[in-house]
């Protein structure tokens, strides 16, 4: 299907912010990854292009980044493609707190380099990656704040807080009069923690925006995997056949539900049943396929039936 079939969705608020954002995002780990996502050898510079390029035409306006996705070159490749778009566009990026990053100042200066990076003044959300040791997560909070009062960050976020870490972070932050815009989290049909271990609804109470990485679990969910051909390289190591065999009567029921939606793949029924939960999926894409059926999944909805019965069927294996 061209995205031009597609339906453009309106754009919904992210958290307490004035950013407007496309129900789906765009996350960008795969750009420029050599270890995990195979760059060079199965996408090149000129599949990236055309997964930006196929993605804004659907109507994407939201792109995730972070400074060590490829040592930078995922920050280097967004801020080319977005020079010159004249659409509105939302920017994140992230800002990994290694151990040795002890002074809160140099949140600012990593900050710094990413905007280099990206060639732009400020981004638009600036998150926490890890709530790693030995800084508190008021700490990074504060330095979150001071980065907002030096203009170069609109809103701010985190990813990989539990619900404890973001209500601290939350409480921190009002106190500075900001609001936590986000909590970015593995969320996926095979992976529910979000839900039993309260953050999700924790979340919808604070109104923070529950932002899904990996939701299509590194390919799982896609349907593309069987035990007998699972995928290539580091990722098909670290999945077990077991696993595999696993998740196909879930992959069926899923394939199920598609045909009564016109014949949506898994893959889209899968980022679909996020978008149905409240939260905002940020599949990657390495080429213009990928991003064409990464963006099948707006334009129609699920009924509250199908998230019910594929609730039921993924409890056992999430």
């Amino acid at each position: 299907m061209s995205t031009d079939q597609r339906s453009f969705e309106p754009l919904i608020s992210l958290g307490k912010t004035d950013l407007l954002v496309s129900p789906l995002g765009l996350g960008t780990w795969q750009w420029g990854d050599r270890m995990l996502w195979g760059y060079g050898q199965t996408h090149t510079d000129n599949d990236i292009r055309a997964t930006f390029d196929v993605s804004l035409s659907a109507g994407i306006n939201f792109f995730d980044s972070a400074e060590v996705y490829g040592n930078g070159r995922s920050e280097r490749f967004l801020g080319d493609f977005i020079r010159g778009v004249e659409s509105p566009l939302v920017i994140a990026t992230k800002y990994m707190p290694f151990p040795w990053r002890f002074w809160k100042g140099s949140l600012q200066t990593a900050l710094h380099h990413s905007l280099g990076r990206l060639d732009r003044k400020q981004v638009d959300l600036y998150q926490i990656h890890w709530p790693f040791p030995p800084r508190s997560v008021e700490t990074w909070a504060n330095a979150l704040a001071d980065a907002v009062g030096a203009g170069l960050t609109r809103y701010v976020g985190v990813s990989n807080y539990s619900a404890a870490q973001m209500l601290r972070t939350h409480s921190a932050l009002l106190e500075r009069g900001l609001p936590l815009a986000s909590n970015q989290v593995e969320y996926h049909l095979l992976n529910r923690k979000a839900e039993r271990n309260g953050l999700l609804k924790l979340c919808q109470e604070l109104g923070v925006k529950l932002i899904s990485y990996s939701p299509l679990a590194k390919g799982l969910l896609t349907g593309k995997y069987t035990p007998a051909s699972p995928p290539a390289g580091i990722r098909g190591r670290t999945i077990s056949r077991g696993r595999l065999k696993e998740i196909q009567p879930l992959l069926q029921r899923m394939r199920e539900i598609g045909q009564a939606h016109a014949g949506k793949t898994p893959a889209q029924v899968a980022l679909n049943w996020l978008i149905c939960k409240g939260t905002i999926p940020i599949p990657g894409a390495k080429n213009a396929k990928q991003a064409q059926e990464n963006a099948g999944a707006l334009g129609w909805r699920l009924t509250a039936d199908e998230v019910a019965t594929l609730d039921e069927t993924s409890n056992d294996i999430s």
